[in-house]
């Protein structure tokens, strides 16, 4: 988890989620990094099982893609510096997301109606026993899954004419009990 806990390896994971297999070349073009940094961290990334190559290419023009469309870990379990990875790991990714979120909010005028219309925030309330927020989160992901929605991100050619990268943010945390 340490090893995600950097925000250029968060970059090129989140870049490698937009685009699919890219060079450290593109990825140094794309995030305004010297290409030296992205391969280093492309290869720390590579050394934790989080990237792998994609077949192809030759040193800096060897494309990489994701090992995983997404990761799931907890912060619970496994020793005191493991979670306290975890913890850093989970705070750092939340300050992304929220950080696009604020520039949605402060773009969103600018988008046309048809994006403004489908997109925004949904909430719910419910009250969910451990396990039932599990089996929740898994049958959401099962969901996203069996669009097929996914497989767009590997190839850019599957993407129909006007598709724009989607961040489906899925939150369930528990609420403070009433009067805390």
């Amino acid at each position: 988890m340490r090893a995600l806990a950097h925000p250029t390896r968060l970059s090129l994971l989140e870049l490698m989620s937009r685009e699919g297999a890219i060079t450290v070349t593109r990825a140094s073009e794309v995030l305004g990094e010297s290409t030296a940094s992205c391969s280093y961290h492309v290869r720390q990334l590579a050394k934790y099982g989080f990237v792998e190559p994609a077949g192809g290419g030759r040193g800096r023009e060897r494309p990489w893609r994701r090992a995983s469309r997404g990761q799931h870990y907890t912060e619970v379990g496994g020793d005191p510096a493991t979670s306290a990875a975890a913890e850093t790991l989970t705070s750092i990714i939340v300050e992304r997301h929220m950080r696009t979120v604020a520039h949605w909010l402060t773009e969103r005028q600018r988008e046309p109606n048809e994006w403004r219309e489908v997109t925004g925030f949904s909430d719910r309330l419910l009250y969910l026993t451990p396990e039932e927020v599990a089996d929740l989160d898994r049958s959401i992901f099962e969901v996203v899954e069996a669009t097929g929605y996914e497989g767009r991100t590997d190839d850019p050619a599957a993407r129909p004419a006007g598709a724009r990268a989607i961040s489906l943010i899925v939150f369930g945390i528990p609420l403070p009990s009433l009067g805390e």
